[in-house]
């Protein structure tokens, strides 16, 4: 049976315009093909996937009732926005999705119209949106301005302080706070659908209106007035703190009710003013495994749809996270102060089993990356040593208080960095590429980039010892193999490790992750290879004994080159008035897009082969150069 036959609906919808001649009665069957195609596809190729289940049907109304692209449609995250691609001309291409050439793994503008807004990391949605409804005022548009949030993405700062702003406006902006909780799923129903239908109509709004303008000329009346409104929908209504801030809270709506969707959007979409809707929705939806467990099936890679068989290639040893979740429990288990923070990224960053032994000494703050560091800093200060398990790219949102907050006070917070370097499927947004070059120009942090397993548990352990801000980078999945000591030992600070001794007189200087790969080249090719460890501080003594027993060095690091740890050797030498020809690879200035880790490494000239080829080409043009100055010297 071909698509048309199984899909004979969604195979009709090229784009949203097709989706709002159909008739309302068409709309509940075309939920059903879309979330079945979902299933099949992702069951295939993999990808994100519990979320995608849970707005199949918010994302039919929205493009039924608003007139997209004219109309935007600015989706928070995108883990939410695959039902969106489908609809929006990309039903064909959904397989190639997160794969190298194929579809983005978020909305992106460079991607598609109906992409209003280039998201990846959460929490972004309002505050872009709200920018789209200020021009579409200032320039006398009529067109609709819609943000989809979900309600973990509402935890984040950046989303409160763009409610405040909006609130605090006369903005046509509607909000919709998709609500996947469980814990409220009892008020979904005919009695909530109702009175979500009343808060929308017109005659409710009206009446609304009317009455703030005449009760505002008599403060006593218009103060009881509001408490009296306030009082009565915080009885009914979980919507009293969006109604405080400046908007008109509906809801909550049955997001899986999608007439009863199509109604509501319809009665909002001509409201004047800040809107908020509150829509419950189910992640997974659909599938009884992704019901069951969202958590598991939020990105699961491909599955047996059957029997909901999760494919997992069996790991050839350790990934460095188990083994920073392995070290931070022993080290919880010896040391009682010791203090786990994650903002949202329990399962990604190890800290299950800890989370599970250590309640009381474990913190998620939520998507609240700032809130995470600061809080780190605050623990600090009253002697608890705080361990920071944060991504990469998620420490880039802190930034500030990294630098304000623990470096400048000299606080002893740990940072675990996972996902240092390139990742692979989540593509650009959440590549690893500045963490050595944004930590390493911050006074008072100590920077490490750890080879192997081993390693990695030894400089965590190191890290606590430092009695200053240290971080320990380490990047996504396992290491070369080598076994984890149980025992911890602290590293002298500062110091690399020389691996081997080369005749070539051309040193490599390898920073973490590439070290593995940068000995296969030089023992094929017996060169030297320094084992850096140490971002900040440098081990300044061999470099520089280096360059007097060298006659060139190269640095690889999967960091952009720019102001990374190739950089600081650099400065080194400059700073001694050392002149000695240096090559720096690293990954280029240029975002890298998605595709596999593999892919990534080959795209930005880091894997074996294409590193291999790019350093000894450099060496043979300064033999050359080095043999003309003898020439004329001579």
């Amino acid at each position: 049976m071909n698509a048309s036959e199984r899909f004979p609906l969604l195979s009709t919808i090229e784009s949203p315009a097709d989706v709002r001649r159909l008739p309302a009665t068409q709309l509940r069957p075309l939920a059903c093909e879309l979330r079945e195609f979902l299933i099949e596809t992702v069951s295939r190729m993999g990808g994100h996937f519990a979320a995608g289940l849970g707005t199949v049907e918010l994302t039919i109304a929205l493009h039924y009732v608003f007139d997209t692209p004219q109309d935007r449609i600015v989706w928070d995250v995108g883990h939410q926005a695959y039902p969106h691609k489908v609809l929006t001309g990309r039903r064909d291409r959904l397989h190639t999705i997160r794969h190298k050439g194929g579809l983005l793994p978020f909305p992106g503008r460079q991607e598609c119209e109906y992409d209003t807004f280039g998201v990846g990391h959460s929490s972004t949605s309002i505050s872009a949106a709200l920018g789209m409804a200020i021009a579409a005022q200032r320039s006398g548009s009529p067109r609709k301005i819609v943000a989809v949030i979900g309600d973990g993405a509402l935890s984040a700062g950046l989303a409160f302080e763009a409610l405040n702003h909006a609130g605090a406006t006369d903005l046509d902006l509607l909000v919709i706070l998709n609500d996947n909780e469980m814990s409220i799923s009892e008020a979904v129903g005919a009695i909530s659908n109702y009175c979500a239908s009343l808060l929308s109509g017109r005659l409710y709004s009206q009446l609304r209106e009317r009455s703030k303008r005449v009760l505002r000329n008599l403060p006593s009346a218009w103060e009881l007035a509001r408490r009296s409104e306030v009082f009565v929908k915080g009885m009914v209504l979980p919507g009293t703190i969006f109604e405080e801030i400046g908007f008109n809270y509906i809801g909550p709506v049955d997001g899986h009710d999608v007439d009863t969707l199509t109604a509501t959007l319809r009665n909002v979409r001509d409201l004047r003013g800040p809107q908020l809707l509150h829509v419950v929705t189910q992640k997974g939806k659909g599938y009884a495994p992704a019901e069951s467990d969202p958590i598991k099936w939020h990105g699961p890679g491909k599955f047996n749809r059957e029997t909901g068989e999760i494919f997992k290639e069996p790991a050839p040893g350790l990934t460095y996270s188990q083994v920073f979740g392995r070290w931070i429990c022993d080290m919880a288990q010896s040391d009682p102060h010791i203090v786990a923070i994650t903002p949202a990224m329990r399962e990604g960053s190890g800290l299950v089993e800890y989370s599970k032994r250590f309640p009381d000494r474990y913190f998620d703050v939520a998507i609240a990356e700032q809130h995470a560091v600061t809080l780190a800093a605050g623990l600090a200060c009253e002697q608890w040593r705080p361990v920071v398990a944060i991504y990469s790219t998620f420490l880039q949102r802190a930034y500030d208080q990294l630098i304000h907050d623990v470096a400048l006070q000299r606080l002893p917070v740990v940072f675990a960095i996972d996902r240092g370097g390139l990742v692979g499927g989540d593509g650009a947004t959440h590549q690893g590429s500045y963490d050595l070059t944004y930590l390493r120009c911050i006074p008072n942090m100590v920077v490490m980039a750890p080879a192997d397993e081993n390693e990695c548990r030894q400089m965590l352990y190191t890290a606590t010892r430092c009695g200053c801000p240290a971080a320990v980078r380490y990047p996504r999945g396992t290491g070369p193999g080598v076994p984890v000591e149980n025992t911890m030992t602290e590293l002298p600070i500062g110091r690399a490790q020389t691996r081997r001794t080369g005749r070539l007189k051309l040193a490599v200087l390898a920073f973490g992750a590439m070290v593995s790969l940068c000995e296969r080249i030089a023992e094929r090719h017996d060169l030297t290879l320094i084992n850096m460890r140490f971002v900040k501080p440098l081990d300044e003594e061999l470099i520089l004994r280096l360059a007097q027993t060298h006659r060139a060095l190269v640095t690889v690091e999967e960091n952009v080159i720019a102001g990374g740890a190739g950089s600081a050797v650099n400065e080194c030498l400059q700073a001694h008035c050392i002149c000695i020809p240096v090559l720096n690879c690293g990954i280029p200035d240029r975002f890298i897009g998605h595709g596999s880790r593999e892919d990534n490494l080959q795209e930005a000239g880091l894997d074996q082969r294409t590193l291999e080829l790019a350093i000894l080409k450099w060496w043979r043009s300064q033999l050359r150069v080095i043999r003309a100055s003898a020439c004329v010297s001579a």
